[in-house]
């Protein structure tokens, strides 16, 4: 009993100030000011009226209700100190306070999402609290994937704007490292990919990031080079402007020797090297020869 009463003096004692911040510090609010939007969560808190005091969304039509106030406020678009005036004029308006004191805190933002997508390790949706610039976005995602391009495409009023990797991240440019406000799309594309298949030693899809120049030599350094049994003459199939299949022989064995420049490749194009059928088949003779001697001289040849 004797607590409880001195609960009470003290609350008694404290100033009108000091009981606004402890309500202030009650509420869950602790994000920082910015213009509020639709969906958002706010505190209100007004002195000496706990039937106003109380969290409420922002509707879509960018207002928000209390008890005992007749019309809805203004909310979307103001910092949540404009909104304290607009509450209390109402308030007073209405003639049901006459020096209202009032709080409004940010409890959650839903009206600044940012989303990131493709060619990253977590794709996800987060609301641009605060001060949040592209790379904070990209870190939100956790990273560029391996397949990721060579290209970053920022969407924001239906305007699409292309950011270079190599910038952003390799030259640390601030001029392209945006700050976001919320309602963002970032999307990193897949890098394009050179095909190579046939006789070398580590066939697959290789991406093509830095922009550099691809090339018949090139790709097969990446693929870990040919295997002995390789053709002359290789292959590159290409569709052209209206989708046809394009193939287009490519003098190999000259361009090893440099005798004839290297040729260009382009994105999506299918590199394959052929088997030499030929030298297989002699190479193949000349094995089976050999482990006949070498049987004949161990003694080990055996007649049926």
């Amino acid at each position: 009993m004797r607590l409880t009463i001195l609960f009470a003096a003290v609350a008694i004692s404290l100033s009108a100030q000091q009981r606004i911040n402890l309500m202030e510090e009650a509420g869950k609010a602790n994000l920082p000011a910015q213009r509020l939007g639709v969906d958002d969560l706010i505190a209100v808190s007004v002195y000496d009226a706990p039937e106003l005091t109380r969290t409420v969304r922002v509707e879509t039509d960018g207002t928000i209700h209390l008890p005992l106030l007749k019309n809805g406020i203004a909310a979307s678009g103001l910092y949540p100190g404009k909104l304290e005036a607009g509450i209390a004029s109402a308030l007073k308006d209405e003639q049901i306070l006459v020096d209202p004191e009032v709080k409004v805190t940010v409890v959650e933002y839903h009206s600044r999402p940012v989303a990131v997508m493709g060619a990253v390790k977590k794709p996800l949706t987060f609301q641009a609290i605060g001060v949040v610039t592209l790379l904070d976005a990209l870190a939100h995602a956790e990273g560029l994937t391996a397949d990721a391009g060579t290209e970053i495409l920022l969407t924001r009023a239906d305007q699409v704007e292309r950011i270079s990797v190599k910038r952003l991240i390799k030259d640390a440019d601030p001029e392209v490292n945006h700050t976001l406000h919320g309602g963002e799309e970032i999307r990193v594309p897949e890098a394009g990919k050179i095909f190579v298949v046939g006789n070398v030693k580590k066939p697959g899809a290789f991406p093509v990031r830095d922009g550099g120049d691809q090339s018949v030599l090139r790709m097969i350094a990446v693929s870990e080079g040919l295997t002995p049994y390789s053709a002359k003459i290789a292959y590159v199939y290409r569709r052209d402007e209206s989708g046809a299949k394009q193939e287009i022989p490519v003098a190999l064995e000259k361009i090893m020797q440099r005798k004839t420049p290297d040729v260009a490749l382009l994105v999506d194009d299918v590199l394959y090297i052929p088997d030499n059928k030929t030298r297989r088949a002699a190479m193949t003779t000349l094995d089976r020869i050999a482990m006949f001697g070498a049987s004949t001289g161990s003694g080990l040849l055996i007649w049926h």
